[in-house]
């Protein structure tokens, strides 16, 4: 399957598609073609998928990224070692708000026993509830893990969306708030003004992105009253592992505290 088919098939889902159908169609769809890739070449940790490449990614037309079966991109792979591997999500007792869910982590999450989920989004046909991230309702302490990944830079208020997800983390809860970053920019690019998709674009890389983050993410979070540690684990990972998984090798979690 190539680019342009995969570009083709995303199209025709949207146009035919009902919203609330689309993950389950999407699911089995590529859980068949995720068959015709099996191999021994890459691997998926979030699905356990083993397959001689990954699906080209439709958005920026890189090879090899995309899971043919649970549509895991390098940020999502990552990201689900990290938690098996320095976080307490799969031994403890445990309520967790997901913003924006990911298909791949959505049916992951779900069969978690100890593992208290909310999925919640706007309008995610996969959110249980619709919540505004800058207005989130529910209580103060409310939730002892969130997962926010790839969702600030939409945001027109950040900063508003940033001190709601510290309000609603317990003392002592972890959250994992990730966001694409230039790092060789010292601070982050935004302008209110620009509001046209076509300027976005030409301005953020994206008709749908708000801002550029620069190296003063970080202090945006800790602003909002996280505790915040960019654990660059991803270096602790052999070349092989990073091979095999497909990761990114400049990808670092930013770890939030309460």
């Amino acid at each position: 399957m190539n680019i342009n088919q995969v570009k083709l098939l995303k199209s025709l889902a949207k146009t035919l598609v009902p919203t609330r159908y689309r993950p389950a169609i999407a699911w089995n769809y590529f859980g068949l073609v995720s068959r015709l890739y099996r191999g021994d070449q890459v691997v998926c940790p979030c699905c356990n998928g083993h397959f001689r490449q990954f699906l080209p990614s439709s958005v920026n037309q890189r090879p090899n990224v995309v899971c043919p079966r649970c549509l895991s991109l390098e940020r999502h792979r990552l990201l689900w070692l990290y938690l098996q591997e320095r976080t307490n999500l799969f031994t403890q007792s445990l309520k967790m708000l997901h913003i924006a869910p990911e298909l791949c982590f959505y049916h992951a999450f779900r069969k978690l026993p100890k593992l208290d989920y909310l999925p919640a989004d706007l309008d995610s046909p996969l959110a249980a509830v619709s919540v505004d991230i800058t207005d989130i309702p529910y209580n103060d302490n409310t939730f002892d893990v969130i997962i926010c990944n790839h969702v600030l830079e939409h945001i027109d208020d950040d900063r508003k969306a940033m001190s709601e997800l510290c309000r609603v983390l317990k003392p002592g809860g972890w959250a994992i708030v990730q966001s694409p970053l230039d790092t060789k920019r010292a601070h982050t690019v935004e302008d209110a003004a620009i509001v046209s998709p076509q300027a976005r674009k030409a301005h953020y890389g994206h008709d749908d992105h708000r801002r550029i983050y620069g190296q003063d993410y970080k202090d945006r979070l800790e602003a909002a009253g996280f505790s915040v540690r960019i654990d660059e684990y991803v270096r602790e990972l052999g070349d092989d592992v990073i091979q095999k998984y497909r990761l990114t090798k400049n990808e670092y979690i930013y770890l939030c505290e309460k």
